[in-house]
């Protein structure tokens, strides 16, 4: 008997998630309060053969003064989230490296957004950051 396949994480997937928010980073917090749905905005090859991991928190809370996009509700249930109003938070990520991340659980995939949808957080992601307003938080 073989192990049993782990799935591994894919751009575009929604996956539970200990995000660490940029204002528990500041306040010199190292762990995520609790796990959240999150968006695996892009998993990309990194250095020495590891994954690095950017993940945007998605929250119910309407964003003030935040870059953040709504889920659309037929995404919310394409992806197997809540049925209430949910944003992407485009303004903070986290970044991880998937082989050596203590906070990624292999058997916490929720689901995941269209391709459309996810092109859309995509493009907002990427010019977030060209712009300078996106705030990387990392997990290692």
């Amino acid at each position: 008997m073989g192990k049993p396949s782990v799935a591994k994480p894919r751009s575009g997937d929604i996956w539970d998630y200990p995000y660490l928010w940029q204002w528990q980073h500041e306040g010199l917090e190292t762990e995520g309060r609790k796990s959240r749905p999150a968006a695996f905005v892009t998993v990309m090859p990194g250095q020495g053969g590891s994954t690095n991991l950017f993940i945007l928190p998605i929250t119910s809370s309407p964003p003030q003064d935040r870059i953040a996009i709504e889920v659309p509700q037929i995404e919310r249930r394409r992806a197997g989230l809540d049925d209430i109003p949910l944003w992407v938070v485009i303004d903070e990520y986290n970044h991880d490296l998937l082989e050596r991340s203590y906070y990624f659980d292999p058997n916490a995939r929720i689901g995941a957004f269209s391709g459309a949808f996810h092109r859309r957080v995509l493009e907002s992601f990427v010019k977030a950051i060209r712009e300078k307003r996106s705030r990387r938080i990392p997990r290692r």
